[in-house]
């Protein structure tokens, strides 16, 4: 049994993966060749491609198998044209490249067909002129077809990705904005605010105040960015630092959090609220306290990545269920709005979570 797995393993590994163009490339080729390879061999040989039986399964065998190189090799040069002119304003550059090499090809394939079956007798057949010029052009034909037929198939499953993927993220965008609300009424940590901040009232009037402030703007901000799906950094970082005035009222020296932004980041893009969910959720699953503080980082790293660290102190209690699935759909927003992931490496003693920025140029956003 044994053995025959590894057999299996073997062929499995050996699969070649030839490049499509669209995805549905040999379902194209399984329509096009069987009944093209009909026609051209009856062009060359007329009514006696049919009447003789051996030159009728000799001929379409060494056709068909011809059309089937030519079609995968045409399908090659196509890939190696989408790649090279990718852009939508270098699409007819690519088409009217991708037709002139193809009809290339296939007058080199048509006359080695030709020059093939002429050369052995068995074929009894001499080269005509005329049956080749109405083979290639028949042939010419089939390629313009085929070349815009593939660009159609191949754009057609990219609008189908496209909504599938906006559908998606209306689901995520709907759940943050839900989460968000939920966030902004969270009745537990608005107690948590007013207790810090009674307490400041009793033991330090002159800090209530600014603890009011920051607490306004926290929520002001939580309250501005609901139909926003992208903000700038630099908003992020102002919110995080009314957000940690509040935190250290409650934890005082049991939260150590430092901010070192490179100026040129401050600009570029990010999903709200992203730091905010990190924070949250590094506080539901680290233990505080005063001598064994909680050291949260947050960085500039190369690439146009913010870097967030934090020392593990695993509480012993479960995390908040909320928290972690706010985590989850903050990479699911990364991964949808922006097709780049978000990171998260478990370093030992330490966590670090990579977010990626983006640059905004015009109206086109694009991953840095």
């Amino acid at each position: 049994m044994v053995k025959y797995k590894n057999i299996y393993y073997f062929v499995n590994r050996m699969k070649i993966k030839l490049p499509q163009y669209s995805g549905k490339d040999y379902l194209v080729m399984l329509g096009i060749v069987p009944g093209f390879t009909l026609f051209i061999n009856y062009n060359i040989f007329g009514n006696e491609y049919f009447s003789d039986t051996g030159l009728l399964a000799t001929a379409t065998l060494i056709t068909c198998a011809g059309f089937c190189l030519d079609f995968i090799f045409c399908g090659w040069i196509a890939v190696a044209m989408k790649n090279r002119f990718p852009k939508e304003r270098e699409l007819m550059k690519r088409l009217t490249l991708m037709i002139l090499t193809f009809l290339l090809i296939t007058g080199l394939f048509l006359y080695s067909l030709f020059e093939v079956y002429g050369y052995f007798t068995f074929f009894n057949y001499r080269i005509n002129e005329a049956g080749f010029i109405w083979s290639y052009i028949s042939m010419g034909l089939i390629n313009v077809f085929l070349t815009f037929l593939m660009e159609g198939i191949s754009r057609y499953q990219i609008w189908k990705a496209n909504c599938e993927q906006t559908e998606q993220l209306k689901k995520v965008y709907k759940e943050r904005k839900l989460q968000g609300l939920n966030s902004h009424l969270n009745q537990h940590f608005l107690f948590e605010c007013l207790d810090s901040l009674s307490g400041l009232i009793q033991q330090e009037g002159d800090n209530a105040e600014k603890f009011l402030d920051e607490m306004s703007k926290v929520y002001r901000y939580m309250l501005r960015i609901d139909e926003e799906k992208l903000v700038t950094l630099e908003a992020e970082l102002k919110f995080i630092e009314s957000y940690r005035h509040l935190l250290k009222a409650r934890y005082g020296e049991g939260l150590q959090l430092e901010v070192d932004i490179s100026g040129s980041h401050k600009n570029k893009l990010l999903p709200p609220l992203s730091l905010q969910v990190i924070v949250e959720n590094t506080f539901s699953l680290n233990d505080i306290s005063d001598t064994s503080p909680l050291k949260i980082s947050i960085c500039s790293a190369d690439n146009n990545v913010v870097k967030i660290s934090n020392n593990v102190q695993p509480k012993y209690t479960e995390p908040a269920m909320d928290h972690q699935v706010s985590l989850s759909n903050l990479a699911n927003n990364y991964r949808l709005l922006i097709n780049s992931p978000m990171i998260i490496d478990d370093l030992g003693g330490y966590r670090v979570i990579h977010l990626p920025l983006i640059i905004k140029e015009g109206k086109e956003e694009e991953m840095v």
